[in-house]
């Protein structure tokens, strides 16, 4: 008896100190962009490197935020990322909706496509892409932007949706048809709201697909929509890269999504776990 308590200690304490581990790997990469957004410019490009200031300062933020077009460009990337966040999403959720319901060999190929396209280098998608909003007269828009964007989130958010619905017994559309809802009425009435969680999972990873893309933005955007990534690779000046005013702006990039997920935190939470309820 006394084993196995000692064998459980000793396992929690491994799976503690692991979890430490994983947290300073991922963790330091941000805090050491935090503090070094706040040194001095001469210490942000001091050799060798500190982790530490010699002083606190707001300076590479207020020259950060002072820069032409940056306050454009967090407009530029919210606009972007909320529209393809809402285009996948009126997508998706009838897409897998049909896809588990109806149980067609047609559904299954077409999620399997969904995948292969997933797949497909963003690069091969980009360049027609290109071409084909010129000539529509829809280039540099966050609107041709945000569907371009659309492309890389919505394999995904269907497949995310897919397994969310699947943890949805069929009972429960049948219960509500009987009660004289319509198949479209049982999944605005009764369904979604079940898979609320997954919703908002799918929702934030096709905001943060769009919010932390960038070749489609350089190859879309040329000034009118130029999103907030694009503008943090063009600080460069005389004397090389601006790394205070970029940490500061890559910090301030940031914060919206830190936001967003820790307001989405109890419905990412529910969502993760709808699968194992089922079970």
């Amino acid at each position: 008896m006394n084993g196995l308590v000692v064998r459980g200690k000793t396992a929690r304490t491994i799976l503690w100190v692991l979890l430490a581990a994983v947290t300073v790997l991922y963790g330091f990469p941000f805090v050491y962009l935090l503090l070094t957004s706040f040194k001095t410019p001469l210490e942000t490009i001091a050799v060798p490197a500190t982790v530490f200031g010699s002083e606190f300062t707001l300076e590479n933020y207020v020259s950060a935020l002072g820069r032409e077009g940056v306050v454009a460009s967090f407009i530029n990337s919210t606009v972007t990322a909320v529209l393809s966040t809402v285009i996948s999403l009126v997508l998706a959720v009838p897409a897998a909706y049909a896809i588990t319901r109806y149980r067609t060999p047609g559904g299954q190929v077409f999620i399997l496509v969904a995948l292969v396209c997933r797949m497909v280098p963003a690069i091969v998608v980009g360049v027609p892409l290109v071409s084909l909003f010129r000539d529509l007269g829809i280039a540099d828009t966050s609107f041709a932007l945000a569907i371009a964007h659309t492309t890389l989130s919505l394999p995904l958010s269907i497949w995310l949706m897919t397994s969310f619905f699947d943890a949805v017994p069929d009972e429960l559309d049948e219960a509500a048809k009987i009660d004289g809802c319509s198949r479209l009425g049982a999944l605005r009435r009764v369904v979604l709201p079940v898979v609320s969680g997954g919703v908002a999972v799918t929702a934030i990873f096709a905001f943060l697909a769009s919010w932390n893309e960038f070749l489609f933005s350089l190859l879309l955007t040329a000034v009118r929509a130029q999103t907030t990534p694009i503008v943090i690779a063009n600080f460069q000046t005389q004397f090389g890269l601006d790394w205070g005013s970029m940490t500061a702006l890559a910090a301030l990039y940031s914060i919206p999504v830190v936001l967003l997920t820790l307001v989405l935190q109890r419905h990412i939470v529910a969502g993760l776990t709808l699968g194992a309820v089922k079970g």
